[in-house]
């Protein structure tokens, strides 16, 4: 039964409707098309210096209808109709599109392909770090078969590293970044089976805190893989599902503290409170763990508790600013893809809108001159919006007709497939409209959006496979192992490994002597 105020929605919407005074005149339309042809026209000159950070966001399920329905949503949260606003990733200069297939999966989940954008190399659904010759849940078929991210690569350049996302800090995107699994879902030891710690794999939280030990910046949720089992949560004190997992007994905060150098100010924290009361120019080393699993909704968050995405990145900015040979810093809004899965897409517009203002604040801080800075996503989601609504129609509203084979009104927003096939309330948690019931919806198999700004942007410019983004990020930045035009630079004398390449070109033709 659809609800009352979604009833009331179908009458208002076409009278909010309105046409914006200025888009009656032709001339509105031509000055605005006239002054983009220019901004494009600039970017001839392209930006060829060596980038001294790069700044990866990843929009977790973030597909192309995604963003276009989160701008509608970022315009209508600041009273406008909301179709012409600009998302900070629209502003970027450089557009490409991702293949997001797995080497096993034609619809891809998120931990291959975050081996694919972070590690360069394809991968098997469900596994991370690893290359396809590992199958899922093998634990002996892990050795050997390791492959190490732009993070590892960004260490061992000199460069500080971070990660923050609204996950679990050991979830499938962040933990490709550090970890080496044949399954996504070993997030402790108590997830794992017998056999597989019997051969000797580790789960992922052990992994985040041993392989690479000195990740300046961690902060997300996860707390309750950290800590023995059935130890009481700091914050959720009478609730059992927020308590420790490890079944080996150790303790991985204090671990990792541990790995600090003495000389240097190491910090835990796990609420809001502690985070902003931190000097970043005094911390070398943070772990932040707001949740015991993944963090709140952005809609659901404790302002006391829970830090914002965005009060994450800019605190991560600030600590690893402090390295004057730069950093690399992997930003996850993986909230998104949570939202969609249960069909709350009211949840999943608002985490976009949120990373959306992340995006915006690390651009604050940071210069197209030495920043390179990289939006995607992993996959794309069974989401769609449509039904010839009206422009300035709520975004989470109805379209303006009722269907003409049940007569019964619908949403604009529906999914392929999920819970909402039960259409029940008006409310945050709504779940939307769905044509297949299934408990969770599905991932969608189409490539998604890469946007780019600063060093090297240009080279992210056509339909690429998903793996070739890191490889971009690490030439732009001379690190990794494709850094033979960063030393020629150096030789040179030039800041820039672009105009190297034709150097080189013309070296062995003695053009140049």
């Amino acid at each position: 039964m659809i609800s009352p105020f979604l009833v009331l929605a179908i009458g208002t919407c076409l009278t909010n409707s309105l046409v914006p005074e200025k888009e009656k005149d032709p001339k509105y339309w031509r000055a605005q098309a006239q002054q983009t042809l220019q901004n494009a026209l600039r970017l001839q000159k392209l930006n060829t210096n060596v980038a001294k950070n790069i700044i990866m966001f990843l929009g977790d399920g973030m597909g192309v209808s995604t963003v276009t329905a989160a701008r509608i949503l970022k315009g209508q949260l600041h009273n406008s109709p909301g179709e012409e606003s600009r998302l900070e990733m629209d502003k970027f200069p450089f557009v490409a599109l991702s293949k997001t297939y797995n080497t096993n999966a034609q619809v891809p989940d998120s931990a291959g392909t975050a081996t694919a954008y972070l590690c360069g190399v394809k991968a098997n659904e469900g596994t991370v770090g690893v290359s396809a010759a590992t199958q899922r849940t093998q634990c002996n078929t892990t050795q050997g078969n390791e492959v190490t991210s732009i993070l590892h690569w960004a260490k061992e350049a000199g460069k500080s590293v971070g990660i923050v996302t609204t996950t679990r800090v050991n979830h499938a995107t962040p933990s490709a970044a550090y970890a080496h699994s044949a399954d996504r879902d070993w997030y402790s030891d108590n997830e794992m089976p017998s056999e597989a710690l019997s051969q000797g794999c580790k789960d992922i939280a052990y992994q985040l805190v041993h392989n690479i030990k000195d990740i300046e910046v961690i902060m997300g949720g996860g707390r309750k893989y950290m800590f023995p089992k059935n130890r009481t949560d700091v914050e959720y004190e009478m609730d059992e599902k927020a308590r420790g997992t490890r079944l080996d007994g150790l303790n991985l905060i204090d671990i990792w503290k541990s790995f600090k150098p003495r000389h240097k100010h190491s910090h835990y924290i796990w609420n809001r409170t502690e985070l902003l009361t931190l000097d970043p120019y005094t911390v070398d080393y943070l772990l932040g763990l707001f949740e015991p699993g993944d963090m709140q909704y952005e809609l659901n968050r404790n302002n006391v508790t829970d830090p914002s995405l965005s009060e994450m990145v800019e605190m991560a900015i600030k600590i690893l600013s402090k390295n004057p040979e730069g950093f690399f810093l992997l930003v996850e809004g993986g909230r998104i893809d949570h939202g969609h899965h249960e069909g709350k897409a009211k949840q999943a517009l608002h985490e976009v809108v949120e990373m959306d203002r992340a995006i915006g604040q690390a651009g604050d801080m940071t210069s197209q001159e030495d920043t390179l800075t990289v939006v995607t996503a992993d996959h794309s989601h069974v989401f769609t919006f449509g039904g010839y609504t009206p422009r300035g129609n709520s975004i989470f509203g109805l379209a303006p007709m009722v269907s003409d084979t049940d007569k019964k009104p619908f949403t604009a927003i529906l999914y392929g497939n999920g819970p909402g096939y039960k259409v029940v309330g008006a409310h945050n948690n709504y779940q939307a409209q769905s044509a297949v019931p299934l408990r969770h919806e599905t991932h969608g198999g189409e490539d998604v959006a890469v946007f780019a700004k600063g060093p090297m942007a240009h080279l992210l410019h056509g339909v690429h496979e998903q793996n070739y983004i890191p490889h971009v990020m690490a030439y732009a930045a001379c690190i990794g192992a494709n850094r033979d035009h960063c030393a020629s630079a150096s030789l040179a004398g030039s800041p820039s490994p672009g105009p190297l390449l034709l150097l080189l070109a013309l070296l062995p033709l003695g053009i140049l002597f």
